[in-house]
């Protein structure tokens, strides 16, 4: 068949190329399972009959994650890989059952908190952290690090491709184009707000000494780049005033039955103010006599009459 990818285009679901008609991938389609957390899919419609199991899309500057569980490729390497950027290679990372189960052994382990791993940690009804993770030796809580992870929202709807998808077969020509666009707005009316609270709770703390770090799609960060700026001054190493992000996209187009790579893209890492301080005053908030403008266009006056009326 023949895949939409001149438009608008679902390129990811349950974990492989919609179009994926091996046994393996059509199974996960049936049970709506996610082979990233290795249980059901947790996208749905709004009233549960359907899974939907979208991982990504296309959009105008690449493919796009939209799940965040599908950051969790190759049993959670994002966060061995936050683990080893501040404690080195040789330090063991655990799911909470893993280390529940080996907790008489002694010595030094990571151990990861989260809604997949023992349960998320909550100061609030509204405000809770994704991940966790705990340093521990001996039994004893010696520091632990924050972690977010962030995909991007949909909006529209991409109903009709999906279904396209799922009923194809081996003689389906083509499928009709996806209806999604992606909530860009949400980076600064939600993201970048949520990113600056949670690193502040972190940096007041006394047991944390490496700070928060953000796991987001490459795509999606160059939306935070487009407020904040790429010109943060750099850190050069995780302190507890610190953010440090870790930006990740899909590798090159696979075979049937095979999953596209998640690959690292780059590591940021900055200050916190520094970073607060650029969202308040980014180098593309607005004048204010762009917002006079804007104000005397919608009253229909003209700028130079209203001049001449002073």
């Amino acid at each position: 068949m023949t895949r939409n990818r001149t438009g608008r285009d679902l390129v990811e679901i349950f974990g492989y190329a919609p179009d994926d008609l091996t046994p393996h991938v059509r199974t996960l389609w049936k049970l709506g399972g996610c082979p990233f957390l290795g249980k059901q899919c947790t996208k749905e419609n709004h009233d549960q009959s359907i899974i939907y199991g979208t991982c990504s899309v296309t959009s105008p500057t690449g493919d796009t994650i939209i799940c965040p569980n599908r950051l969790y490729a190759d049993k959670y390497q994002v966060l061995r890989k936050i683990v080893a950027d501040c404690y080195g290679k040789n330090l063991p990372l655990f799911m909470f059952a893993e280390y529940v189960q080996k907790r008489a052994a002694r010595g030094k382990v990571a151990v990861a908190l989260g809604l997949n791993s023992g349960r998320e940690v909550k100061l609030a009804k509204s405000f809770s952290m994704d991940w966790v993770i705990a340093i521990i030796e001996d039994g004893k809580l010696q520091d632990y690090i924050g972690v977010e992870v962030q995909s991007i929202d949909i909006k529209g709807n991409y109903r009709d491709a999906w279904h396209g998808y799922k009923n194809i077969t081996a003689e389906s020509q083509s499928v009709p184009s996806s209806g999604h666009g992606l909530n860009w707005a949400n980076v600064h009316k939600r993201l970048i707000p949520q990113i600056i609270r949670k690193g502040l709770v972190y940096s007041r703390s006394s047991l944390v000494s490496k700070g928060l770090y953000f796991i987001v799609p490459e795509i999606v960060y160059q939306k935070f780049e487009d407020v904040v700026g790429s010109d943060l001054p750099a850190a050069t190493k995780p302190r507890k005033d610190t953010i440090t992000v870790h930006t990740y996209g899909l590798g090159p187009e696979v075979a049937a039955w095979k999953q596209r790579a998640l690959q690292l893209i780059r590591e940021v890492r900055f200050g916190l103010g520094d970073f607060a301080d650029r969202f308040i005053s980014g180098p593309n908030l607005p004048s204010g006599q762009e917002l006079d403008n804007a104000v005397l266009s919608v009253l229909g006056i003209d700028r130079q009459h209203e001049k001449g009326q002073k």
